[in-house]
């Protein structure tokens, strides 16, 4: 296919330089956002008079009849043109005749690149916001559905104090919060349209900036620098960042999960839908999806730190390095996209082993410190109730039983201040309700926090 810049060429482009030069195979995906781009631009041309009117109406039919026949299947796109923006003018000229050739008049690859990036993130943000919402929908209702799921609180992966499951999993709502509060951070900070840029300098024609940034819904308008416009990847970078920060996220859950669907724990059944077995040993139940989301964070980790290198020494304004953020970022935005369905998928399906939690909890001795409390009470010392109680576990585990498992005969012979209210105050139940500071596990904080969340999942950004 034709170059849009062989003119000053006496020769062709070496076959293996050309293929390693081609972007077509990656930025293909920006075949929509490119024929967007390009129709705001054309309509902008058009009022300003830079060409006519008439030729303007023509490349928009001709752009319009592209995008349907891409969408449709009707026209595919050759693996021979050197990038989608040579393409796609390529084929309008091919439809529509020499008023195609007007199309670029103003406006360079490194503009129109910049605004097609720009572009596909904001659409691809929006997506996975879309994604993270319903992670977050399939979270609180199970929560709501396990206000009084006891379970162990864990620090250093040992048994801590006794929480609830929709305490537990209300950890990780908030964590999503944060992440869709970043991605409408970086929407907002890089809500500036490029277009009009130029190569790095502008240009001569009396170009209608604000015009096409409110044509491609851009907030903040045009940006305020041409260098800087066709040279920032920040907001490519910020992306990637909050994409790494996500999967770190569900990296975490997903963790717990595995942990927790192994034979030693038994917290939970991974649905059959969302596991795999093993080809040699027929017993086994695998929770792959986990797995893999754990498994896909250091690709996505590895797209976050490919494009600071890359653009870590290059100078104003273009270079051509920086076609090497787009197979990192639609790899990135691709696989979190991906393991956020799945994810969801799979817990929206899976079965909570609400009395093996339960169970967990006594036995691990979760309730240890408020049976140091209830002595404390009582009038003993915090230390030599922590005492009290640490002797008291010893003879639970050389026995094999819950501290509520003791007599009140076996209580007494380490302190008379116990008394038969002690069953009480140790229970799982007492435990957690009677943590009522705000942001703890006490079902009525948690009920409260749970018709929070209903009303942030309600508000529209």
């Amino acid at each position: 296919m034709a170059n849009l810049w062989g003119g000053r060429f006496t020769e062709a482009t070496d076959s293996s330089a050309y293929r390693f030069n081609q972007s077509v195979f990656f930025d293909r995906n920006m075949y929509r956002e490119d024929i967007e781009g390009s129709m705001a631009h054309a309509r902008m041309l058009g009022k300003c008079g830079i060409i006519p009117a008439g030729d303007a109406d023509l490349i928009i039919s001709g752009l319009d009849s592209i995008l349907k026949d891409i969408d449709e299947g009707r026209l595919e796109i050759s693996e021979e043109a050197e990038d989608i923006h040579s393409f796609i003018e390529s084929a309008l000229t091919e439809r529509i005749g020499d008023a195609g050739k007007r199309l670029h008049t103003g406006r360079s690859r490194n503009d129109q690149v910049a605004l097609d990036m720009k572009l596909y993130t904001r659409n691809r943000i929006l997506i996975l916001d879309d994604g993270l919402k319903a992670l977050q929908e399939t979270l609180l209702g199970i929560m709501e559905q396990n206000l009084e799921t006891f379970m162990p609180g864990f620090t250093h992966l040992q048994k801590a104090q006794p929480v609830t499951l929709a305490h537990h999993l209300g950890a990780y709502f908030e964590m999503f919060i944060r992440d869709r509060d970043r991605l409408f951070d970086i929407l907002d900070r890089m809500d500036y349209c490029p277009l009009g840029s130029g190569a790095l300098a502008g240009t001569t024609y009396p170009l209608d900036r604000d015009m096409t940034a409110d044509l491609l819904g851009f907030k903040h308008g045009p940006t305020r620098n041409s260098m800087d416009s066709v040279s920032d990847r920040d907001y490519l970078i910020e992306t990637l960042s909050a994409l790494s920060i996500i999967m770190m996220h569900l990296s975490r859950f997903s963790e717990e999960i595995i942990i927790w669907n192994s034979n030693e724990y038994r917290f939970v059944e991974i649905d059959d839908r969302y596991s795999t077995g093993s080809s040699i040993m027929p017993q086994k139940k695998n929770p792959d999806i986990a797995e893999l989301c754990r498994g896909k964070t250091g690709r996505v980790y590895g797209s976050l730190m490919s494009l600071l290198t890359t653009m870590k020494g290059i100078p104003l304004a273009y270079d051509k390095d920086m076609q090497e953020d787009k197979e990192a970022a639609f790899d990135a935005m691709e696989n979190v996209t991906n393991c956020v369905r799945e994810f969801t998928g799979m817990l929206d399906t899976i079965t909570f082993n609400k009395e093996i939690m339960e169970q967990s909890a006594k036995k691990g001795f979760t309730n240890a410190t408020d049976a140091a409390d209830y002595l404390v009470k009582k009038g003993l010392p915090f230390r030599d109730a922590h005492s009290v109680v640490g002797r008291l576990v010893l003879r639970c585990i050389d026995k094999g039983i819950a501290i509520d498992d003791l007599s009140l005969e076996e209580l007494r012979e380490e302190s008379e201040l116990f008394d038969n209210d002690i069953y009480d105050a140790i229970s799982l139940k007492t435990c957690v309700d009677k943590r009522l500071t705000k942001g703890a596990p006490g079902s009525e904080r948690m009920k409260e926090e749970i018709e929070y969340y209903r009303g942030y999942l309600k508000k529209e950004r």
